[in-house]
């Protein structure tokens, strides 16, 4: 969460057609959950001048919402992978038509918009064990574009909130068509999305096909999107777990994209009709440019210690409760539950703090509509002062309790959270609303930046002495594992090249 940002609109998003990777990894991203089920031809088409010109304009914007471009060593090996890959889609015929960005994002994530725009994270590289993996991953994102998934989408857009793909309650707020409104549907239930999941799960796997015709296209094993699929889905599993929650406890048909285990194993059968496995893997080149990526938060924009976040520039932090999950985006810190959801964000601060919440409310609706909310009640939480107000809304799925819990930090300074919840469940939220606090200045030096190191096998060495190295407190045979997608039972050599991650 950086201070000032730009945010996305849902007119923005809808035109621009935007294709996230993170909800095909069960990682929270919603982007094709209202995709309708069309073409399965996969026939590409040149790009027009008009979707060269909204991409150049949403391509700053993505930028601003997802950390930024990074700017390491990397970059020029990903746009290098990305262009070759890309053009085996027939969209342009030239790797110049195609912009490819690696984002100074610590979400396992990817996407393409049509335009010739692509883009994936510092993180999910990060993820990836070789070349032809990021090839994989990117080529499923070109296949979107290809399949003109975007343009099905166009429509389902404009009633649903695209702005739940950043995780944020966002600009509009309330009932049916508004963010609230959709993560109503996520607390009380799925109603009419599950009519949509098929739609969703044809287009995904329709990507995967394309993404593995262009592997071999390229003269890349076919078999990478099935082994990175796998790593996604274990990688996903770790996070599920590490945020207090039952990875078993979701089932299928609760997500908006297909099932990851049949994903990977769907892939990998489709790779086999394609030739089985050969080609290009580029596993030796592939680590040695990943080497001294940034993992993880990047501390400029805050950082996520468990069920703690620790903004070392704003001197804050806070607690989720046990068993909610949190993303950190460039203007809010997003989290998310089986009991309730919200956000955690800034707005302008004049030292009023009745006039900062009704604002914040006012931020959470359409034009036209309102939050009926209580009284505001003053406090004052860990030496901050401090206001609350609850509001109660009706929704399709029944009584919704919002508040908006807000902090002054300093009299041209103020933060808020915005949660929602089932009426009369407003109390979930509590032991965090009491946990905001200023960091000390020896709390904000101990926040330091993790990176990934490659490097070699020793004789000696095993899985549970290099896991030991990980700089994380826990699961750290679980991420070692599926960093390197390794299995427990596996054996290291001297001489192989492993990833693990340090500060």
């Amino acid at each position: 969460m950086r201070r000032f940002s730009i945010r996305l609109t849902t007119k923005l998003m809808s035109a621009v057609g935007v294709v996230i990777l993170a909800a095909c990894t069960g990682s929270g991203a919603d982007a094709g959950a209202v995709e309708s089920a069309g073409s399965q031809s996969g026939e590409a088409r040149s790009i027009s001048a008009a979707e060269k010109q909204k991409g150049a304009e949403a391509h700053p914007q993505l930028l601003e919402e997802f950390g930024g471009a990074y700017t390491g060593p990397q970059v020029a090996y990903v746009v290098q992978v990305g262009q070759n890959i890309a053009v085996q889609s027939g969209l342009g015929n030239a790797r110049s038509d195609f912009t490819v960005t690696l984002l100074n994002s610590p979400v396992n994530n990817a996407f393409a918009i049509p335009g010739g725009y692509v883009y994936l994270t510092r993180q999910l590289m990060a993820l990836m064990n070789d070349e032809a993996e990021m090839a994989g991953v990117l080529g499923h994102e070109v296949g979107h574009v290809a399949a003109r998934h975007s343009e099905k989408r166009q429509k389902a857009a404009t009633r649903n909130s695209i702005l739940g793909i950043l995780g944020q309650i966002g600009a509009q707020v309330l009932l049916g068509d508004s963010a609230i409104g959709r993560l109503g549907q996520e607390v009380f239930g799925t109603g009419s999305q599950l009519l949509t999941l098929k739609y969703s799960r044809a287009q995904e796997y329709e990507a995967d096909d394309l993404g593995i015709r262009y592997l071999a296209s390229a003269g890349y094993d076919p078999q990478a999107l099935s082994t990175m699929l796998y790593s996604l889905a274990a990688q996903s599993a770790i996070d599920v777990r590490a945020a207090g929650r039952d990875a078993r406890s979701a089932p299928e048909w609760s997500s908006t994209h297909p099932d990851p285990a049949r994903r990977v194993s769907r892939a990998a059968s489709n790779a086999r009709k394609l030739g089985g496995s050969g080609g290009l893997r580029n596993r030796d080149q592939f680590l040695q440019k990943l080497d001294g990526i940034l993992y993880g938060d990047d501390p400029k924009q805050g950082v996520i210690e468990g069920n703690n976040f620790l903004h070392p520039d704003l001197k804050l932090k806070f607690t989720v409760p046990n068993g909610f999950s949190m993303q950190n985006g460039a203007r809010a810190v997003s989290f998310t539950g089986s009991s309730g959801q919200g956000q955690f964000t800034t707005a302008a601060y004049n030292g009023n703090m009745t006039s900062y919440i009704d604002a914040a409310f006012k931020s959470l609706v359409g034009e036209g509509k309102s939050i009926s909310y209580g009284g505001i009640e003053k406090t004052t939480v860990n030496g901050l002062p401090a206001a609350y107000a609850t509001g109660r809304v009706d929704s399709d799925n029944g009584q919704v309790d919002v508040t908006v819990f807000a902090y002054e930090f300093s009299k041209s300074s103020a933060f808020h959270f915005a949660t929602i919840v089932p009426a009369g469940r407003a109390s979930v939220f509590s032991p965090m609303y009491q946990s905001m606090g200023r960091l000390s200045a020896a709390q904000v030096a101990a926040i330091k930046p993790r990176k990934v190191d490659i490097v070699t096998v020793k004789n000696g060495d095993t899985i549970s002495s290099l896991s030991s190295r990980m700089a994380y407190s826990t699961y750290q045979k679980d991420r070692f594992l599926v960093l390197n997608r390794l299995r427990a039972t596996d054996e290291l050599q001297a001489g192989q090249k492993v990833k693990i991650i340090t500060y």
